[in-house]
């Protein structure tokens, strides 16, 4: 049946929502009729994909429309135009079949699809004979969608796309293209409205700023050596074992000569090798992922699936993975599912409808940073962002994801006054659905991805952030429903909070806060932790931790030093930002690399080498990190002695020789301290803050104490923290 005129000029003009219906091969009882749009041609001739020659096709509008009825199978074609002396090819998009399959609608449909990433987005595949990319897109909401790209002059009537009504996805495989192809989705809202043009939510790789169009590219790499490394952190359990994690923000580690990023071959060149003559066991960096502004830092992402190209291409990243796995060094991705920008390029109304956000700003807007929430009641947002954390752990091998701004998504009236968010279906505040989201996301990256731990940054004392996320309690209704989260780790604020609140006292007032230090040990078993000396503790006029330190610039070394030794010795994993491993000054800024050359002075290549030794320790002694999460490898030593601001504990593991950390925090030096030891015998000095090598002045045990009936005698070093290991021997 010939179509009416009606549909052929909506088909021209690039706005009939169903191009697959009149475009392509289309079988029927004379043969097989085709149908194509081929803007410039002449004359037409159509090919089989191996070069079998089938038929001439006749012109129908001078706008480009050809048609002819051909004696073949319905098959991909490839045609032949010419204008004048001109010759070119064209493979028919719209002759080739879909590439999502029931299953596929299924799963999407439910939810429950785990391998997303493989179906929406922009592939580069082999499809019904040719090579090409397949591009697909959830927009339920759309009257129709369209790929522009460079290569078809981002014109929006080249290639409309299918639409999959039941799931809401729109898909074509477009032959002939490949890798490093930049496009967008045009699309246009079921009131008729065009949006601006969106960057593609999967795509694995975006323009650099401030352009901002997706690029195809294939995710990652195949040729991975990280086995050893991978099999061994899925056979040990994380809280037992050391985790010493130095954060940094790949923009700003280093920078090139002309102060430009440094891309990841030259970071995996520089910052791999420190990290390792450093001792940490991980690197944490700041989100990665495409964001368009640098001062964000990345926790405004508006391409969660690219590694930012301001580094490189998507290979080069997962290069730097793989090296450092070499290098046997893990990799944490600070990861954002707390919020995303309003950029118009992003999610925003993504299909003319408040699609990945929710449409009331009582839930949707977060004032704090001026951005949208993503509407965790809706399962396919919830399976975007679940694929999105498997899909770092699956295609790019990281070790860990930290999740920012846990508190943000648990309650309702996050910065909020009364009358500017809605309570829950019981009247409480907490945002159940983020609740089911977060435990939805660990349960998927611990239970495919062995090894690969997750980290929450909560601020609040939301009960069992790090407890076990059983599936059998999800959905339940009211105050007793499930909220663990599932979380393997939560950063501790309390910690860094009270006890940097405590460094920065005068000595001669900290009798008087001794509990800033003694508090955070009452919980420091209730979660599993980490002790984070976090990017926040250094930015927004905070300073460094070196300038938070009390008293003249020799006592702030000290002091840090101390502080160091105590936060080592504490119980719970450790974490770093950048710089502060040699005392950095000035706080920190995204614009300029840190102050490397503040290493040529003594006192600052004193505390790194202090912190070398730490880690080095900790690594080394199981008594320093076995019992980083359970309460039965921590005792207390001097827990009141408030008058010397000094305090002792006991770090112990089964079959490892006992460690006691002792601080002194006071510029007095305490010699003949009675220190209580459960030991007789030995113990050695096995760390000295106050040491000559960290700038110290060299006061000490001169490397061992003699214990008896309970007690050893013991010189305490002024503003240091020193480690004492029984010697059994």
């Amino acid at each position: 049946m010939k179509p009416p005129e009606s549909a052929i000029e909506a088909l021209l003009q690039g706005v009939h929502a169903d191009p697959f219906s009149l475009l392509g091969v289309l079988p029927g009882p004379d043969g097989t009729f085709l149908r194509a749009i081929l803007p410039g041609a002449e004359e037409v001739e159509a090919f089989s994909l191996d070069g079998r020659r089938m038929g001439r096709l006749g012109k129908i509008d001078d706008r480009g429309l050809f048609e002819g009825r051909l004696s073949v199978k319905p098959q991909p074609i490839r045609y032949r135009c010419s204008a004048g002396e001109n010759d070119w090819l064209v493979t028919d998009p719209y002759t080739f079949g879909p590439v999502l399959g029931p299953i596929d609608d299924l799963l999407i449909a439910q939810g429950t699809h785990f391998r997303l990433f493989d179906k929406l987005g922009a592939h580069i595949i082999a499809h019904e004979g040719a090579r090409g990319v397949h591009f697909a897109v959830w927009a339920p909401n759309a009257r129709l969608v369209s790929v522009v790209g460079d290569f078809n002059d981002w014109d929006p009537k080249r290639h409309v796309m299918r639409d999959r009504k039941d799931i809401g996805v729109w898909e074509i495989f477009i032959p002939d293209i490949g890798d490093y192809r930049a496009y967008k989705y045009h699309i246009v809202g079921a009131d008729g409205v065009v949006q601006p043009l969106k960057a593609d939510p999967f795509a694995f790789m975006s323009e650099i700023r401030p352009a901002n169009a997706s690029m195809t590219a294939h995710p990652a790499k195949l040729d991975w050596g990280d086995e050893a490394h991978r099999d061994h952190w899925a056979s040990v359990d994380p809280r037992k074992v050391p985790v010493s994690i130095y954060e940094v923000h790949a923009g700003s580690w280093q920078r090139d000569r002309f102060n430009w990023f440094l891309n990841w071959d030259d970071l995996a060149e520089q910052l791999i090798p420190y990290v390792v003559e450093m001792g940490f066991t991980h690197i944490e960096f700041l989100p990665i992922s495409e964001h368009p502004y640098d001062p964000s830092w990345g926790y405004q992402a508006t391409g969660l699936y690219a590694p930012s190209s301001r580094f490189g291409e998507p290979a080069r990243f997962a290069r730097f993975v793989d090296g450092a796995h070499r290098a046997g060094i893990g990799v944490i991705l600070d990861w954002v599912p707390a919020h995303f920008p309003t950029d118009q390029h992003g999610l925003v109304r993504f299909d003319g409808t408040a699609l990945y956000e929710h449409a009331d700003p009582r839930m949707g807007f977060q004032p704090d940073w001026n951005t949208l929430i993503y509407n965790f009641g809706r399962r396919e947002v919830v399976s975007f962002l679940v694929n999105n954390a498997l899909f770092w752990a699956e295609r790019y091998h990281v070790d860990g994801l930290r999740v920012d701004a846990v508190a943000s998504m648990l309650y309702r009236d996050y910065s909020r006054k009364e009358g500017e968010w809605i309570p829950n279906a019981q009247g409480g505040r907490e945002n159940w659905e983020a609740v089911d989201f977060l435990r939805a996301v660990n349960r998927a990256i611990y239970g495919q991805h062995p090894g690969v731990i997750t980290i929450a940054e909560e601020s609040t004392a939301w009960p069992g952030v790090t407890q076990p996320a059983y599936e059998a309690d999800d959905g339940q209704a009211g105050a007793g429903r499930a909220s663990s989260l599932g979380f393997g780790f939560k950063w501790n604020m309390g910690f860094m909070h009270d006890t940097l609140r405590y460094m920065a006292r005068d000595p001669v007032h900290r009798r008087y806060h001794h509990n800033d230090i003694t508090f955070g040990l009452t919980y420091a078993f209730s979660e599993n932790y980490v002790l984070p000396l976090s990017h926040d503790e250094v930015v927004h006029g905070k300073g460094s931790l070196l300038g938070k330190m009390s008293g003249d610039d020799w006592q702030q070394f000290a002091n840090l030093r101390a502080y160091y030794g105590l936060m080592w010795g504490y119980p719970g994993k450790k974490l770093l930002f950048m710089g502060q491993e040699f005392a950095q000054r000035r706080e920190w800024s995204e614009e300029r690399a840190l102050d490397w050359k503040l290493r040529e002075a003594p006192a600052h290549e004193g505390v790194r080498n202090l912190v070398k030794d730490l880690n080095r320790l900790y690594r080394t002694k199981r008594a320093l990190h076995a019992g980083d999460c359970d309460g039965g490898g921590f005792e207390w030593l001097v827990v009141d002695d408030a008058a010397n601001s000094v305090f002792a504990w006991l770090r112990k593991a089964a079959g490892s020789k006992p460690i006691a950390v002792v601080s002194n925090m006071t510029p007095a030096m305490l010699t003949g301290y009675r220190l209580p030891l459960p030991h007789a015998g030995t113990w050695r000095e096995i760390l000295n803050t106050d040491a000559l090598n960290y700038g110290g002045s060299g006061k000490g045990n001169m490397g061992l104490v003699k214990a008896a009936g309970g007690y050893a005698t013991v010189t305490l070093p002024p503003l240091a923290t020193i480690m004492l290991e029984f010697d059994d021997n």
